[in-house]
């Protein structure tokens, strides 16, 4: 073999051997994971203390975030009790995602008295919002305590305040941020009824679009893609859904329905579709096309439903939606004409009050779902109802309301005292 040949194959090995590292690779960025679409390969099925725990690192506080992956590190909100007369401390921990050792952790207070824990409040805490990465920095949206960014190491790179009010219901924050291009968008409708969006390296604000009618509108926004390449910001709000131009704010579009009261779950996204569920029970769901100008109730809602969620968001997988509601019931639905394939009540769901408050994800053709205080049921992805597995760590009694994150083969779950990571240990 000539010497050319054999350089042409080291080449070409290398090639192989980087293509199949990009390849498998998988990282969990945001909220419900790349682009939203709570989806991974794999996973394992079955899970407890002395089966497919790969550690377990204790967090400094409670949160109902979702921890997000990059590389070889897991980033994660907490809050804890603040000092006498101001509002609670949030945290963003840095943890290894080989052994779970925590790397760093920073601590951010709001200006000033927070919302009173008490009511609803007390169901999810003060570290609700997920953060988001690209892998060269990490961005937090803190509540009343700002939006943060910092770099892999923890040097905090820039803070900005998205406002310190309380809706009426006085509920705090729930929605995650989102990359879109080079911005941080943010849905502070609790702090300030406002979409906001910034530039990711310097934290200058882009644009600001304001509207009252955000109240109570705790989803985190999605981004639909058009036939033509270009993208919207997608967000539901009491009583309508909105297509947003990504450049402005401006609003491009907006569909009227029946989804009254508050809108916990986020948009589900997928090209040009989008699916929304109601934060009440009874106030439904449906599917609309994105893209149009001016009111495309008309024109674009393709299927309206009775059936919703009002916690979490349901989780898209070959043309089926899935989710376990704040009841304990789990549905299937057509997303092509939103009909219902299953409601079932699932028995291994013990605990009283709501249940499920974290999104289902879906790997390896399961959806996994975490309850509050009964473990993580599996299903088949596939619109027949039956319990895969039901898995759980025994001595946790804190609240799982956080959605886990899927990458590599593993899972990382959190609750309310600890970070998981679960994988074959075989």
């Amino acid at each position: 073999m000539s010497v050319r040949d054999r350089f042409t194959r080291c080449i070409a090995a290398v090639f192989l051997f980087v293509a199949a590292a990009s390849a498998t690779a998988e990282e969990w960025p945001q909220f419900r994971g790349p682009g939203g679409r709570a989806a991974g390969t794999s996973a394992p099925t079955n899970w407890s203390n002395s089966k497919n725990l790969l550690w377990k690192t204790a967090l400094p506080g409670g949160g109902s975030s979702s921890p997000i992956v990059h590389g070889d590190a897991i980033f994660v909100t907490c809050w804890s009790e603040g000092t006498r007369g101001q509002g609670p401390t949030r945290h963003l921990v840095k943890i290894d995602r080989k052994d779970g050792k925590v790397a760093w952790q920073r601590d951010s207070a709001a200006p000033g008295p927070d919302d009173p824990y008490s009511g609803y409040l007390t169901e999810h805490g003060y570290a609700s919002n997920t953060p988001v990465t690209d892998g060269e920095m990490v961005w937090a949206f803190l509540g009343k305590a700002g939006v943060v960014a910092f770099d892999m190491e923890g040097n905090e790179v820039w803070r900005t305040s998205v406002g310190t009010e309380s809706s009426n219901r006085r509920w705090g924050s729930g929605a995650s941020l989102i990359l879109q291009g080079d911005h941080v968008i943010c849905n502070a409708s609790e702090e300030s009824q406002s979409i906001r969006a910034f530039d990711k390296r310097t934290g200058k604000e882009m644009w600001k679009a304001e509207a009252a009618a955000l109240e109570l509108a705790y989803g985190t926004p999605g981004i639909a893609t058009l036939a033509d390449g270009s993208e919207e910001i997608v967000i539901a709000v009491p009583g309508e859904v909105w297509g947003l131009d990504p450049l402005s704010g401006k609003l491009r579009w907006h569909a009227e329905m029946g989804l009254t009261g508050n809108v916990s779950p986020s948009v589900i996204v997928e090209g040009d579709m989008v699916y929304v569920f109601g934060g009440f029970r009874s106030s439904g769901s449906l599917a609309v096309r994105a893209g149009g100008k001016g009111d495309v109730s008309k024109t674009h809602i393709l299927w309206t439903s009775r059936t919703s969620s009002y916690v979490a968001t349901p989780v898209l997988h070959d043309g089926h939606l899935y989710w376990i509601d704040d009841k304990g019931l789990a549905f299937c639905s057509d997303a092509k004409t939103g009909k219902e394939l299953y409601k079932e009540r699932v028995r291994e769901i013990t605990s009283g009050g709501r249940p499920v408050y974290a999104s289902p994800v879906v790997a390896d053709r399961k959806v996994y779902v975490v309850t509050r205080h009964d473990g993580t049921i599996v299903l088949p992805a596939a619109p027949r109802y039956e319990v895969l597995s039901h898995n759980v760590f025994e001595g946790d009694d804190s609240d799982a309301s956080g959605t886990p994150a899927l990458a590599d083969g593993r899972i990382y779950l959190r609750s309310g005292k600890f970070l998981y990571a679960i994988g074959s240990t075989e």
